[in-house]
């Protein structure tokens, strides 16, 4: 299918019309229509799916907010919008756009406030062990490696990760992202919004002079062009799942399975280039190995050479980065049975997913290393390194905090990792702080505008949970409205 536009004189009739047309109902698009509807416009949404929610509703919700909350000192934390800045300049990539991590950090106190005007619940109780997300409701949590090397050093350290209050979570299934669709959804649509489903975006309309003004879509089986008088808001999430452009901009995903919807087909994407739109970022992704973050920080992490690769206190998005992008995702977590009897004392009961279990157990690490087939003495020489340190509780080499060093005692259990990562892509349209898509020279391009992960938001390279429903949903607001003022 093409990406190239359609010139509005071509458009013999008109299926549809709205002030603003957005494209995607996720977390963007709803933030979106919920902007653009409170400036009086009359909005459409066009969906692909048969409901709300895109890849939101499969997150397990974190929103990433701070600066100080009302979440935040309710669980007795301080914060700013400096140290949040200075967090995210530091974590969120060598490239990131420094004048929306300003917008963002200065901004994020109001826009919790905003979400909660939407109705989203947030439980005051913080949440202090090691895993990829509260299993119960606790409202707020680490989830970006904050209190962690090297970042406890630049800023202030404080917890960020804001997850709405949901009953009977089913991770991977029904999570607190599906509790904060609920309520934009509910928002968007009692602000007026309208919405049309089963209606696959395909490219855009121009008119003369390169303004947007409309799209053509397929909607069971025929084509339709719709109307955009004031502007075209594009947020169909990213492009994980299209090969190619994986294969050409991020191929470390090559063959992985993608934590997004098949709807992040990079047709948005595509279809913005096809009038000159500019992209950023577009090798960059987010990673999840998969296994318990509180066998990780109880035990190290290893690569196939058996070297220690990162302080295993951090965020495990961290970590799975650095096992995919440095790595080739080869690498083994290796603790001994105090370690892992802790993680399993804190893992849930009620979980769905069944404990991980080592792939090897073993009290002489020349046969473990055999059976792991990394180089002969590399395990046994990273082990006695690190033991000699976590003696005294220290680790030079990684610089885990101290609370989770401890020297590792036979017997040693081995939990087989490799190749057990999966991701999705961050980069996409390159936008201004308002959402305004731009083009190669860096100008607005008239009536077009982006968010959520067909934008390059504030991930550059790195990532913290709640980051894509965070800024998703905060420059989502701004393209809306920024849209609706035309």
């Amino acid at each position: 299918m093409t990406a190239r536009p359609r010139h509005a004189r071509e458009v013999r009739h008109w299926d549809g019309e709205a002030d603003v047309v957005i494209v995607g109902y996720g977390v963007a698009g709803a933030a979106a229509a919920i902007g653009a509807a409170v400036e009086g416009v009359d909005v459409l949404l066009i969906e692909h799916a048969g409901g709300w929610g895109g890849a939101a509703v499969l997150a397990g919700g974190f929103v990433y907010l701070g600066g100080g909350t009302a979440l935040q000192r309710a669980c007795g934390f301080h914060d700013t919008p400096e140290a949040m800045y200075r967090f995210l300049e530091a974590a969120m990539g060598p490239a990131a756009d420094t004048a929306k991590l300003a917008e963002y950090a200065e901004h994020s106190v109001e826009h919790f406030d905003w979400l909660t005007r939407c109705g989203v619940p947030f439980r005051a109780a913080f949440f202090d062990r090691p895993a990829w997300e509260p299993p119960g409701d606790e409202g707020l949590m680490y989830s970006g490696g904050e209190n962690a090397h090297p970042f406890a050093d630049i800023a202030p350290p404080a917890p960020r990760g804001h997850l709405p209050r949901m009953a009977d979570k089913r991770t991977g299934e029904r999570g607190a992202g599906y509790e904060l669709m609920r309520h934009l959804a509910a928002t968007a649509e009692e602000s007026g919004a309208r919405v049309r489903y089963h209606t696959r975006f395909q490219r855009l309309v121009v008119a003369d002079g390169g303004r947007v003004s409309g799209v053509i879509a397929r909607s069971l089986a025929e084509e339709v062009a719709i109307r955009a008088r004031r502007g075209v808001v594009l947020a169909a999430g990213g492009f994980t799942y299209h090969a190619d452009m994986v294969d050409r901009h991020v191929p470390v995903l090559r063959g992985r399975p993608g934590s997004a919807v098949e709807q992040h087909d990079g047709r948005a994407i595509r279809a913005a280039q096809a009038i000159g739109a500019d992209v950023a970022h577009l090798w960059a992704c987010e990673a999840a190995v998969h296994t318990d973050p509180g066998l990780m920080i109880r035990g190290i992490v290893v690569n196939a050479r058996g070297e220690r690769v990162i302080n295993e206190d951090t965020y495990p998005g961290r970590i799975g980065q650095e096992l995919l992008m440095h790595h080739a995702s080869q690498g083994f977590v290796v603790i001994d049975e105090e370690g892992a009897d802790a993680a399993a004392a804190d893992r849930p009961t009620a979980s769905m997913l069944p404990p991980p279990q080592p792939r090897w157990v073993g009290d002489d690490l020349a046969e473990l290393e055999k059976a792991m087939e990394v180089p002969p003495g590399a395990l046994a020489a990273t082990v006695t390194l690190y033991n000699r340190h976590a003696a005294d509780g220290r680790d030079p080499v990684h610089h885990k905090a101290a609370p989770w060093v401890r020297p590792l005692r036979p017997p040693y259990g081995v939990y087989d990792v490799r190749g057990q990562t999966s991701g999705f892509t961050l980069g996409g349209l390159r936008t201004d702080a308002g959402g305004a898509v731009l083009d190669v020279d860096g100008e607005a391009i008239a009536a077009l505008y982006a968010a959520g992960r067909t934008a390059a938001g504030v991930a550059a390279g790195g990532y913290a949970s709640g980051v894509s429903l965070g800024d998703g949903s905060f420059f989502g607001r701004r393209a809306g409205r920024a849209a609706a003022r035309g």
